[in-house]
């Protein structure tokens, strides 16, 4: 059974008492102190912290919220016997030193990350995992930056949880707040989900934990060796359970869940706005009327007027050839008979005209030829103005026509969105397989200009052929 650990009895306690706000801001004054490594407070210097950061307050007020940061543990006196004070006041004010407990110095953390929690919003975040799988594979092969890596690694997933937990938590507010970025967000997110997690799989296979906290140990400077082991265990079996479990499988399908529930609820909402009433609306509306009215025959014509439950219409209607129907045959066993919805309108049968003249489609299709003939041949054309007759830079390419640099671009990112080769070279090809591009990183920037204008990138080394 997991047993948690308990936290103190007052460790909040200055937010809820008496005068919490006077509480908090002197923890506080003691925080901003602490970044500037001024460790010890006087009496003064708090005053002068509250009154850059709170407001100013006197004597008494301090003097209280000091004894009251003293006594829940938050707080400690201490005294400075190399200074001589000719009298009492001179000895509280200035020989008298005010620091941080560590219980304090947690209430101060805790309240901040709070607040941080508090007014940040959740996201999933792919930026995130592609810096787990790096700091992964850097692991793998990193000598003199283990200890540096391995923290950054628990800092990005740390990063990732929190924002998986915040997500999930405002999903049902995402629902009653739903927009076209959230769901803009969430497809970007699942999109390439499957080729990262199978990434961190792959790295995480390939290094032992016990070597890698071995190798970290070397230059970390820790003192407490066998706490600082436990802790990184801890937080390597939570890395296990999040990507080699179901945990991110689970977060995938959660994610696909929320886009398909997010865009039945922009449709719905899209459809309330186009329409000056909704149907629920409608039978609200209806049951007021109902309410209102002052006898059941009244009540009866309203309910005609609005469901169209009038007499038949049809009753006079016959089939084609009555003759085949005994006319003592009851009608629920008699075939049934079309009925116009013209009738229910308008009370009458509508009347069939001459049947429309066939269109001339024969110029429709010729156009089509035509054109399929013609976007054919500037599509063998863009493909002879890209194939190279061996690897070059895209900055040698420097007039093209936007058609084919629209293709170009297709095909870089085909190549950016492919995983590198042991070389770092990438692949990709068109969708029917007839172009192929390698495309490798390389130094430099690169311009290309077109009739619309000119694209500045990296300026990579490709090289285009024609299968």
């Amino acid at each position: 059974m997991t047993t948690f650990p308990t936290v103190p009895a007052d460790l909040f306690r200055f937010t809820t008492a008496p005068n919490a706000e006077l509480h908090t801001a002197v923890l506080h004054a003691f925080g901003e102190a602490n970044e500037r490594l001024e460790i010890a407070l006087t009496f003064d210097d708090v005053h002068r912290e509250l009154r850059r950061h709170h407001r100013p307050v006197s004597d008494e007020e301090l003097t209280g919220a000091l004894a009251g940061l003293r006594q829940w543990g938050l707080v400690d006196t201490v005294q400075r016997h190399a200074t001589h004070h000719t009298t009492a006041a001179d000895y509280e004010r200035e020989n008298l030193r005010h620091v941080l407990t560590r219980s304090g110095e947690a209430a101060v953390a805790a309240t901040r990350h709070a607040l941080k929690v508090m007014n940040s919003t959740g996201s999933l975040d792919t930026a995130t995992l592609d810096a787990i799988a790096d700091r992964l594979e850097e692991l793998h092969t990193a000598e003199t930056r283990t200890y540096a890596a391995l923290m950054e690694l628990e800092g990005h997933l740390d990063a990732f949880q929190t924002g998986v937990r915040l997500f999930h938590g405002e999903l049902t507010r995402l629902h009653d707040q739903a927009d076209r970025d959230t769901v803009a967000h969430l497809q970007t997110f699942v999109s390439d989900l499957d080729t990262r997690k199978h990434r961190i799989r792959e790295a995480l296979a390939k290094l032992s934990p016990d070597d890698l906290h071995e190798r970290a140990l070397k230059n970390a400077g820790v003192r407490d060796e066998r706490q600082w082991r436990q802790e990184r265990a801890d937080r390597w079996r939570t890395l296990q359970a999040w990507f080699d479990g179901p945990r991110i499988d689970r977060l995938e399908e959660i994610a696909r869940t929320a886009i398909v529930d997010l865009l039945r609820t922009l449709d719905r909402i899209s459809e309330q706005r186009r329409k000056p009433t909704n149907t629920a609306a409608d039978f609200r509306a209806l049951a007021g009327w109902f309410a209102r009215t002052s006898s059941d025959d009244e009540a009866h014509e309203l309910f005609n007027a609005a469901f169209g439950l009038w007499p038949a219409r049809h009753a006079h209607l016959q089939h084609a050839d009555g003759e085949l129907i005994p006319s003592a045959e009851p009608w629920h066993n008699t075939p049934a008979v079309p009925v116009s919805p013209q009738l229910r309108r308008t009370g009458r049968q509508e009347h069939i005209g001459a049947t429309g003249k066939v269109r001339d489609v024969e110029q429709i299709r010729r156009a089509r030829r035509e054109q399929a003939q013609r976007e054919r041949h500037e599509l063998e054309l863009a493909w002879q103005q890209l194939q190279t007759d061996g690897p070059i830079r895209i900055s040698s390419l420097q007039q093209l026509d936007h058609d084919t640099f629209d293709r170009l671009l297709d095909l870089v990112g085909r190549a950016l969105g492919a995983m590198p080769d042991s070389t770092g070279t990438r692949a990709a090809s068109t969708s029917d397989g007839r172009v192929h591009i390698r495309l490798r990183n390389a130094r430099g920037w690169a311009k290309i200009t077109t009739q619309r204008g000119t694209l500045s990138g990296p300026d990579y080394v490709i090289e285009v052929q024609r299968r």
